[in-house]
């Protein structure tokens, strides 16, 4: 049962959230073969919940469904990073904007909080990292007060962080704190220009975040020097 004052999940969307998560982390890697039978296996669900997760995947461009030959996790190369992020740049600071107008003090409260789990801590996992960004954009989507564009930044955000798992599994073990603290700084950055209702520096500081990264990922996949960029 779920818990009290929240509506049980379907097993559809259990199957969604856990698939979408083996293929955002790589333990499905790119152009791997998805094994439905295998998956009723593994997720202990039926065929039919499998295959509407699927689906949903295949719409969100994390698997490619191919008639009498198979389905298949969607590869990464730099031109979907490309084209992703010149969609995600402008939809981010549009989000950021109508965040700025629209939001409210509890947004910025849930913000702080988010934030706050970096605080004392001399280096942050990968995962911890992720947490902290994923909760930052998800609460500047909410306060947007705009469903629709929500919902398309919510697609688009786990297709992003495919490619920062990527970026990561390149990397190895050669972690940079240095990009780690300016991380949390340029949210924290933003945050304020959100809490002073300044749209256009909150915008253009998410642009600036944003594209910094794109290039940080790039430099990562054409295996250059991986220095983020500043302005």
């Amino acid at each position: 049962m779920g818990a009290p004052g929240y509506p049980q999940r379907s097993l559809s969307e259990q199957a969604y959230e856990q698939l979408r998560q083996r293929i955002v982390t790589l333990v499905l890697a790119p152009n791997a073969v998805v094994d439905e039978a295998q998956l009723q296996q593994e997720l202990g669900l039926g065929r039919t919940p499998i295959r509407e997760a699927l689906k949903r995947l295949e719409l969100e461009r994390l698997i490619t469904i191919i008639p009498r030959r198979g389905i298949f996790v969607t590869p990464i190369n730099l031109t979907d990073l490309q084209r992703l992020y010149e969609v995600r740049v402008n939809l981010e600071c549009l989000a950021t904007e109508l965040a700025a107008q629209r939001g409210t003090a509890v947004h910025w409260q849930e913000m702080a909080c988010v934030l706050d789990q970096a605080s004392g801590l001399i280096t942050l996992s990968p995962e911890q990292l992720i947490a902290i960004d994923e909760g930052c954009h998800r609460i500047i989507y909410k306060a947007t007060d705009n469903q629709f564009l929500e919902q398309t930044l919510s697609a688009l955000f786990p297709l992003s962080l495919r490619m920062w798992h990527f970026a990561l599994s390149k990397l190895g073990d050669k972690k940079d704190s240095i990009i780690e603290y300016k991380h949390i700084v340029e949210h924290q950055a933003i945050m304020q220009a959100l809490q002073k209702s300044d749209a256009p520096e909150a915008s253009a500081l998410m642009r600036r975040h944003i594209v910094a990264y794109q290039q940080y990922i790039e430099n990562i996949i054409l295996g250059k020097s991986a220095q983020l960029q500043t302005a």
